[in-house]
Order: structure tokens, then C-alpha cells, then sequence
């Protein structure tokens, strides 16, 4: 339920103090999504409201502020930031700077992911770990140590199955090609070998 409705449901059958200070904490909830901050808590709202009619945090905290409290968490669950990683004060100082409230909400949300990026990063991979990625789709290989359009047919065909049907060879789970009496033809590994050299060369 949208937020707007849920007050207007709330303030139903309430007397007009109580409606009254429905609406201030909505507006103080309002302003806080508006300025792209994230507190939400009884103690800030009851705080940022202690001019405009909110009771204090204890008040409602107890069963006779449990319609504000239900006002409040509907901001709270449907904050950008719901899942997000918390920011501390020195992540935000930089984004205070901002003065545009809807750009200061979308840095306030990405330096959120971000930190949380990272803080999964560092517990997948350890500090000061190094990593290396090979990518063997771009080759370093000088072109004339590549395979000529000649030398790739030749060795596809010593894969191929009819090469294999030809000399009833059958190839195990080794990488060695064996006659029809299970003698090796090919030494282990050397299908592998030339799957390699197809793919890199």
C-alpha cells in the first residue's frame, strides 16, 4: 500500500490531535526521503517532530502509538535503501556536498552498492590477494607460428569420426586413441593436445 494511503486509512476514525500528528510525521518522513537519508528510526522522527506535535520516542513506542509506528515503517520498507549497505559519516560527507536532493539520493545509492560490493569482495577474495586473468582469445602468438588453414584440416581430421571409422580407432576417456584391439595409437593426453593447439593456435 502506497504511503499516501495507508495515512488516509490510519486517520479514519482517530480524533483530530491524533490525525494531526499523523500528518506531521508523514511530512517528516517525506522530507527525510526527499533529502536522501536513510533514518527512519523512532528516536530520529520523534527528534525532528519535537516542534511540530510528535510525541516523544517512548510515546510512541507504546501501544498507543502503534499507528505511528506502522506510518513510519512503511517509509522504512519502502526506502531506495532497503537492503542496501549502511553508509557511515565519513561515506556520506562527500555526498552532502551535493545540493540537487534527487542527486544526492542516487550517489547516497550507489555508494551504498558499491560499499557493499566491496565488502563481499573482501570476503570472497583476501586482502593483498593477487589475481590473473589469461585470456587466450587474444593470442600473443606471431603469425607465423600460427596454424595454416592446411595444418588446422589436418589436425581437425585426426578427430574427426570418419578418420576414427576409417582405422576403427576409438579414442578413451584418457585422451588416447586405441585400435579396434585396445592398443594405444595415440599416447594419453594427445586428443587433448590438439584440441589445444586448434583453439590457441
Amino acid at each position: 500500500m502506497k504511503t499516501e494511503k495507508l495515512l488516509a486509512k490510519l486517520k479514519e476514525g482517530t480524533s483530530v490531535k491524533k490525525q494531526e500528528t499523523l500528518d506531521a510525521i508523514y511530512t517528516i518522513c517525506s522530507e527525510q526521503v526527499e533529502r536522501g537519508l536513510t533514518d527512519f528510526s523512532i528516536a530520529t522522527i520523534a527528534k525532528l517532530g519535537f516542534k511540530r506535535g510528535v510525541p516523544k520516542a517512548q510515546s510512541l513506542r507504546n501501544k498507543a502509538g502503534e499507528k505511528y509506528r506502522r506510518l513510519i515503517s512503511s517509509f522504512e520498507q519502502k526506502s531506495p535503501f532497503k537492503g542496501l549497505t549502511k553508509l557511515s559519516k565519513s561515506d556520506e560527507d562527500w555526498i552532502d556536498g551535493i545540493s540537487n536532493p534527487k542527486h544526492r539520493l542516487l550517489a547516497r545509492i550507489q555508494a551504498s552498492e558499491l560499499k557493499g560490493m566491496q565488502q563481499r569482495l573482501k570476503k570472497i577474495i583476501p586482502p593483498d590477494t593477487v589475481i590473473e586473468v589469461i585470456d587466450h582469445r587474444v593470442s600473443t602468438i606471431n603469425a607465423e607460428h600460427r596454424l595454416t588453414k592446411q595444418e588446422r584440416k589436418a589436425l581437425e581430421y585426426l578427430l574427426s569420426k570418419s578418420f576414427k571409422d576409417k582405422w576403427s580407432f576409438s579414442q578413451t576417456e584418457l585422451g588416447e586413441l586405441v585400435d579396434e584391439n585396445g592398443k594405444s595409437v595415440f599416447k594419453v593426453a594427445t586428443v587433448d593436445a590438439i584440441k589445444k593447439a586448434l583453439n590457441y593456435l
